[in-house]
């Protein structure tokens, strides 16, 4: 069984020592690399191209948020697990949306941490002590409220979408496809399509992903 490869950033030496002893015994992972600040961490995850990114939240010269930030634009992707000490819902949310696959109290017993680093192997995300495979549904749960969010139905803000593309944006967030939105509403894909088009121009995104994170955090969409 080819091993999953396992590069650690943390600034503490004790606790990277401890995660390395925990390696050691698990046959089915290796250590390819220890980093000690989040731009040691960007350079060993060019020069080594480990599978998995244990990537401590608060470190030197770089923090583990800014550290994610510029991962996203990394030509060699890597799933990151963020291992913090505590951590807040909106920092959650932001991990989250920077492309952390999974969140870990440094507390956890090792196995949790074993299991969410297959979990997240596995395409899933992984948030304290579950695994979730809905990226949507978790940021249900942590993201605060938009700004001016509060009021009546009436209130909120749309973005100048017409009835129709709020439609599609429900969907979209719910995980339907674009077949089964044809379906739903009576349309053809293309018409789908174009619906999707017009969307990501007026609210400013450019993918399925981006769109449903944007319309949970204004609130575009019902959170129940």
């Amino acid at each position: 069984m080819e091993r999953t490869r396992i590069l650690i950033a943390d600034d503490h030496p004790v606790f990277r020592q401890g995660l390395m002893s925990v390696f050691r015994n698990e046959s089915e992972f290796t250590v390819v690399g220890e980093a000690t600040d989040g731009q040691q961490a960007l350079k060993l995850t060019e020069e080594v191209h480990p599978d998995v990114l244990l990537l401590d939240l608060v470190m030197p010269r770089m923090t583990g948020l800014e550290t994610l930030r510029e991962l996203c634009n990394s030509p060699h992707p890597v799933r990151t697990i963020v291992l913090t000490a505590s951590i807040e819902k909106e920092q959650i949310a932001q991990a989250l949306q920077l492309g952390a696959r999974g969140i870990v109290l440094k507390d956890a017993p090792t196995e949790i941490l074993l299991k969410s680093i297959r979990a997240v192997t596995d395409g899933k995300f992984w948030v304290g002590e579950n695994s979730v495979t809905d990226l949507v549904e978790i940021l249900r749960t942590y993201l605060p409220p938009a700004a001016g969010s509060g009021g009546g139905k009436n209130s909120k803000k749309t973005f100048g979408l017409t009835p129709r593309e709020l439609e599609v944006v429900e969907s979209i967030v719910s995980g339907f496809t674009n077949k089964e939105i044809a379906t739903k509403y009576s349309i053809s894909e293309q018409t789908v399509k174009h619906h999707l088009r017009n969307i990501f121009d007026k609210v400013g995104v450019s993918n399925r992903l981006e769109l449903a994170l944007f319309a949970i955090n204004h609130r575009l969409v019902s959170n129940e």
